[in-house]
């Protein structure tokens, strides 16, 4: 809520919807006749046809109209397409909305992710530093070599080592997300841990492929392509004639005259192209370039949207088999490790079979992390691919 409400990203978008929504008002402007009001005055000396000075003040109000008359649609061609170009910067607000969205909960799970390993780390360190200090309780009673007392060390220290690099991925990780709130670095709240997310179910039945409609950037290549006939259409116009009319009144009032003069005109043109030097056709051939290229634009966004919900869906079934079987890697690691300390503390092996079990262990458990941190990415991706989710809407 913090991100959709102060994102910089949001504000640009939602800018440019009240920039697209004031020129479909001036677009719309053009239907309507214009009046203008217009006064002035002077004051000066002159010589009359008698040689004589004449001394006066005179002064002319006047109130002007005119209208265009859209004989054949063009000013509504224009107005359709400055509509639909506003319609279209609403639906990148919504897509903007929609990937800031997908972004700070993609963040956030990755915060989580970052704070387990932290966890898997510290238990890590934890447990090395046992094995370290009945290494060396083995090696001061003379049980073990200076080798394994050594071993256990470097395996300590290599674990302490990873410490302050995943601390340092989530103080980046917090700064990324206050980001995308639109706030200074800091530290970020935690709502719960990773393990305690609830991934939400997908519908048995299957997803509906019209759940695409429902995305912001086919909604705006939609528009988009409309804006551009539209303006084609308005563009092959620009070779039909228009009509004008004009009208004027107002009155003159003059020292040299008892009562004042009302003036008054009403006249209309029209106005064909005859010779513009290729200036229209080049306008022609512009604005169908633009239509075709809107018409690709929106072909390429669809069938990237297919793509994107087809590669979402096989990540999520795909991540969710490999978790199960990491969890059963790890399940048997850890009782692998278990029985390899156990041989070790009785004696009937070396170090080295204890050392690697904890190296597989903290491998599986970074590793098991990953996936739970991927498969919640996966279902936002999916949410996103979607245009914001999977359940049906009214």
């Amino acid at each position: 809520e913090a991100a959709i409400a102060r994102n910089p990203d949001i504000a640009i978008a939602v800018a440019r919807v009240r920039e697209a929504r004031a020129q479909e008002t001036l677009a719309r402007a053009q239907l309507f006749p214009t009046l203008d009001a217009s006064a002035g005055a002077t004051h000066g000396r002159s010589v009359n046809p008698f040689g004589q000075a004449v001394e006066g003040t005179s002064a002319q109000p006047l109130v002007q109209t005119a209208y265009e008359v859209d004989l054949f649609g063009r000013v509504d061609d224009q107005v359709s397409a400055a509509r639909s170009a506003w319609l279209a910067s609403e639906a990148a607000r919504d897509a903007a909305r929609l990937s800031v969205a997908a972004a700070t909960a993609s963040g956030y799970v990755t915060l989580l992710a970052l704070d387990a390993r932290r966890d898997v780390v510290r238990d890590t360190i934890a447990a090395r530093g046992e094995s370290l200090r009945i290494a060396r309780s083995r090696s001061d009673a003379g049980y073990t070599s200076q080798l394994e007392l050594r071993q256990a060390e470097a395996e300590y220290e290599a674990a302490r080592l990873i410490l302050p690099q995943v601390e340092l991925a989530v103080t980046r990780q917090e700064n990324a997300l206050r980001l995308l709130a639109g706030d200074v670095p800091g530290a970020v709240a935690r709502g719960g841990s990773l393990a305690t997310l609830i991934a939400p179910p997908l519908p048995d039945q299957g997803l509906p492929p019209e759940l695409l409609r429902r995305r912001p950037d086919i909604a705006q290549a939609e528009l988009m392509l409309a804006a551009s006939d539209a303006t084609l259409s308005a563009a092959r116009k620009q070779f039909l004639p228009s009509v004008r009319l004009t009208a004027a009144a107002g009155a003159v009032f003059n020292s040299a005259l008892p009562d004042p003069i009302t003036i008054w005109s009403a006249g209309g043109s029209v106005l064909a192209p005859l010779f513009e030097g290729g200036r229209l056709r080049a306008g022609v051939e512009t604005a169908a370039a633009r239509r075709d290229q809107a018409a690709f634009a929106y072909r390429k966004t669809a069938l990237t949207a297919f793509r994107e919900v087809d590669d979402a869906l096989a990540g999520v079934a795909s991540l969710g088999r490999q978790r199960t079987i990491a969890e059963a890697q790890r399940a048997a690691i850890a009782d692998a490790l278990r029985h390899a300390g156990n041989r070790y503390r009785a004696g009937y092996s070396s170090y080295l079979e204890e050392l690697d079990a904890q190296r597989a262990l903290l491998s599986a458990d970074l590793g098991l992390v990953q996936l739970r941190a991927d498969q919640m990415n996966a279902l936002i991706a999916l949410y996103q691919a979607l245009g914001g989710g999977w359940s049906p809407r009214p």
